[in-house]
């Protein structure tokens, strides 16, 4: 007899849930120690399937003390890379994406006009990091602005899995194209739920 699927069955995890030090703090003080935890807690929910895309995993593996990590870690979480050349995106998306970049454009020339009229109002070093900040809050922050990010998104609309990020670009994203999310800062909350209603 076939099992049921429970709800949340497959979940896709990005690296932020590891490496980012305000959102990992509930699973460890360090990476390593996180995936620890994270391998403790997942392992008592076999009926969960945690993937990560292949090219967040390599990444996170800057990231960790390999010595420290069992090797069971693979069995429990599975890399697996989007299937890019059978998915299919609505057109819409891609009309969003352009209007979105033209927008973020308009603004970060907007700023670059603001920082040369400043020159010789204030000090050059003051001018080229403000310019920076807002350059970069103009064009990167909340969109999806790398391959891991595209990843990410394409392997839990794949799987149909829920997605744990703290990326604000990858969480508009899985917004629109219909992706159930959850915060890192949640998620430990989120196992321990499943656990105890597993009796895991």
């Amino acid at each position: 007899m076939q099992r049921t699927r429970l709800k949340g069955d497959r979940i896709v995890l990005d690296t932020s849930l590891f490496v980012n030090p305000d959102v990992r703090d509930d699973f460890g003080r360090t990476p390593t120690e996180a995936i620890n935890t994270f391998l403790g807690l997942a392992e008592r929910l076999p009926h969960i399937e945690f993937y990560m895309p292949s090219s967040i995993f390599k990444e996170l593996m800057h990231f960790i003390d390999r010595d420290k990590i069992p090797a069971r870690l693979l069995t429990v979480l599975h890399q697996k890379s989007p299937s890019k050349h059978e998915l299919t995106c609505p057109a819409f998306l891609l009309y969003e994406l352009i209007e979105e970049m033209r927008g973020r454009i308009n603004k970060g020339l907007r700023f670059a006009e603001k920082a040369v009229r400043s020159v010789g109002k204030q000090d050059e070093r003051e001018v080229i990091q403000n310019l920076r900040k807002n350059y970069r809050e103009a064009l990167r922050e909340g969109i999806i602005d790398s391959k891991e990010d595209v990843d990410l998104i394409l392997l839990a609309k794949e799987l149909d899995a829920l997605l744990v990020t703290a990326d604000r670009g990858a969480i508009n994203w899985a917004e629109k194209m219909g992706i159930r999310w959850l915060l890192p800062e949640r998620f430990r909350d989120y196992l321990l739920d499943m656990i105890e209603r597993t009796g895991g």
